[in-house]
């Protein structure tokens, strides 16, 4: 799994149980920081053209695979399968485009098992968001709580409603504050503790609060595209301190999150909070402010930074065992389905 910050190549070795309800073990997992070569083509993946995407999508795959090599020595068994999310380099469902680049084809030669990749695209083809993908796992590995949220690159949340599982992305998170951090040199402000001496910029704040998306109904996705278009022009004004642009930047991702969990009915409920976001004190400071009750994030940390890569994992199972891995509920697609191919 690699997600839109780029902290690295997460990599989780599960074992899945069925007894009258499927139940997941972490064996082994961990955050490979990219080398900063590999972090800078593919954060500029996002301006290349067909032929060096094409090479990147090799490259990446070879990347995977290599580190795939290592990790499984440190297994105590070999795997029977591997299942890869990739790196999304282009979201456009509007335009029918999704693409996440690290080769299956070439992971399978390099480790030899099973591969399943190529989650999202068929759901976009069947007129889906693509996007997301991991309320399927919400819904079968962790129905004990109502909702499930993340607080990845974007915020996205999973909830059931009327015996249907709903889902949408909420707002950006971390490639908002971690492109801020950046203008500190630093790859994202721990504990949110420059956010916190900042000071409200009040013509962002409201300028961010009227985006458009922010008023639509589920389902709904996010992608950099759209993060580019509507903040990286403010956050290159020199005119604002970076202090407060994370202050501004965290009060927005609180109220947005608060704002739409509020919308759907769903306050007071047991949340589950994962993702990197989870680890800035600020930010769960802030949504726990706007919820009007003390919010925690999982007291599992292993679930914390590696739950999509458990749901993935997950979701690659069933596509190997031919059972519907993305529901229609949530991406809007026209049907139900098992998607990602399958390298064998």
């Amino acid at each position: 799994m690699s997600g839109t910050s780029l902290d690295g190549l997460d990599i989780a070795a599960c074992k899945f149980n069925y007894n009258k309800q499927w139940n997941y073990q972490i064996i082994k997992a961990l955050t490979i920081k990219y080398p900063d070569e590999l972090k800078h083509e593919l954060s500029d993946a996002f301006y290349s053209g067909d032929q060096q995407l094409t090479q990147l999508d090799d490259k990446y795959g070879n990347y995977i695979g290599t580190q795939l090599q290592e990790f499984i020595l440190g297994l105590p068994e070999i795997p029977e399968l591997i299942c890869s999310h990739g790196h999304t380099v282009f979201h456009r469902p509007a335009d029918g485009i999704t693409i996440q680049i690290g080769s299956g084809k070439r992971i399978h030669e390099l480790v030899n098992i099973p591969v399943v990749n190529n989650f999202r695209q068929q759901d976009v083809l069947l007129g889906g968001q693509g996007a997301p993908l991991v309320p399927l796992g919400d819904e079968i590995l962790f129905s004990n709580y109502d909702c499930c949220i993340n607080l990845g690159g974007f915020s996205n949340i999973s909830w059931k409603s009327a015996n249907k599982r709903l889902a949408c992305d909420m707002s950006p998170c971390n490639i908002l504050l971690n492109s801020i951090a950046s203008k500190l040199n630093l790859a994202f402000d721990k504990n949110g503790e420059i956010s916190r001496s900042g000071t409200l910029i009040e013509e962002l704040y409201i300028k961010w609060n009227q985006i458009e998306f922010f008023n639509k109904k589920a389902p709904k996705s996010l992608g950099r595209e759209w993060f580019e278009n509507h903040y990286l022009n403010d956050l290159s004004e020199s005119r604002f301190e970076p202090n407060d642009l994370l202050f501004t930047a965290t009060e927005h991702v609180a109220e947005q999150i608060s704002k739409f969990i509020l919308t759907i009915g769903t306050e007071n409920a047991n949340y589950l909070f994962t993702g990197g976001g989870a680890h800035n004190i600020y930010l769960m400071e802030r949504l726990s402010h706007y919820f009007g009750q003390k919010l925690n994030p999982s007291e599992d940390y292993q679930l914390i930074d590696f739950k999509e890569a458990i749901v993935f994992a997950f979701l690659g199972l069933l596509r190997i065992l031919g059972k519907i891995n993305v529901l229609s509920s949530v991406t809007g697609a026209v049907k139900d389905h098992s998607a990602g191919d399958i390298w064998t």
